[in-house]
């Protein structure tokens, strides 16, 4: 998976940012150090000086010069180590402090992104997903049979056992998911825990009760200019996050404008090859009605579709922390 270019622009400027903070408290440090230590000044030029000749000695091939340079280098940085100790300092003194010292807070490490880097990517995609918080209490490690009942927890399971086939089949191959279920049977839930499994192998999620992303299409078409421009920022997530997840699809108050969008989401993900999980309380006749038969049929050739068993958990919950 690969960020897409805003998101690696931002991180990008989050580390342009950590060096040049970096490098200016580094400058006011050794401006300090030189103001308390006068002699200080003197012997870094040396040490520079110094520096720069063993390099001309290596390029112009002079081994003799440069064993004498390399001599000169090393009493000069145990001077200036000797001088650092009379005033309670250490060399690491004369050194800039990083975020990460690992890659000195460029973000790689030759031309391999470093762990640093790797954890911005995470942060940033749970941030720009909507489900920053609720994935701390809605994922595989939390999830439980225990609601279940007979056939409905074997059911659960083979839905479950598909739900991490999707994960692990995700960089491999173009699928989609459509979640049916009456209220309360884990949609919801099973759609954060995938949610949780991908966005911490990095991948790029979005998450959109469908009220929320109608919403966002209405005001991006008949609220003037300025929610145009909010579009405009919101329209390469919309299209280009590696899942998009429409949560309860059918709550929202339908018209053709969000029937035309609906299909408009669907059919632009399909053709870029980005997959979205529908959850919907509807059944197949009820979307079929609601939104047409051209996007049902979409919807039929290009999603697997899974019906979730049980009743609603969040009674039984109800009842059980009633009664505990």
């Amino acid at each position: 998976m690969s960020l897409m270019n805003t998101q690696y622009d931002s991180i990008m400027r989050m580390y342009a940012a950590r060096q040049a903070r970096s490098r200016q408290e580094y400058e006011a440090r050794m401006e300090q150090l030189q103001k308390d230590i006068p002699e200080l000044s003197a012997l870094e030029a040396d040490i520079t000086t110094c520096q720069a000749a063993l390099v001309r000695s290596a390029v112009e091939d002079a081994p003799s010069r440069r064993d004498g340079l390399k001599s000169r280098l090393k009493a000069l940085q145990e001077q200036r180590s000797a001088l650092l100790s009379a005033h309670g300092l250490t060399p690491e003194a004369m050194k800039p402090v990083y975020v990460c010292p690992d890659c000195q807070d460029t973000g790689f490490i030759g031309a391999e992104k470093c762990h640093c880097f790797l954890q911005a990517e995470i942060d940033l995609l749970y941030h720009q997903s909507n489900l920053n918080d609720v994935l701390k209490q809605e994922n595989f490690d939390t999830f439980s049979y225990n609601w279940y009942d007979g056939d409905d927890r074997d059911s659960m399971r083979r839905t479950v056992a598909e739900a991490r086939l999707f994960i692990e089949n995700f960089d491999k191959q173009f699928q989609n998911l459509l979640l049916l279920g009456a209220v309360g049977t884990g949609k919801t839930f099973l759609s954060n825990c995938i949610a949780r499994e991908l966005m911490d192998s990095c991948h790029s999620v979005v998450y959109l009760t469908a009220f929320q992303l109608f919403d966002m299409l209405s005001k991006a078409a008949f609220g003037g200019e300025r929610s145009a421009q909010n579009y405009q920022q919101t329209y390469p997530y919309l299209f280009d996050c590696d899942l998009l997840i429409i949560d309860d699809l059918g709550t929202e108050l339908p018209n053709s404008f969000t029937v035309s969008q609906f299909f408009l989401c669907i059919n632009e993900r399909i053709l870029r090859k980005k997959s979205t999980l529908i959850s919907s309380n509807l059944d197949m006749e009820a979307l079929r009605s609601i939104y047409s038969e051209r996007t049902l049929s979409r919807i039929i050739s290009s999603y697997t579709i899974r019906q979730l068993p049980g009743s609603d958990i969040r009674i039984k919950k109800k009842l059980y922390n009633t009664n505990s």
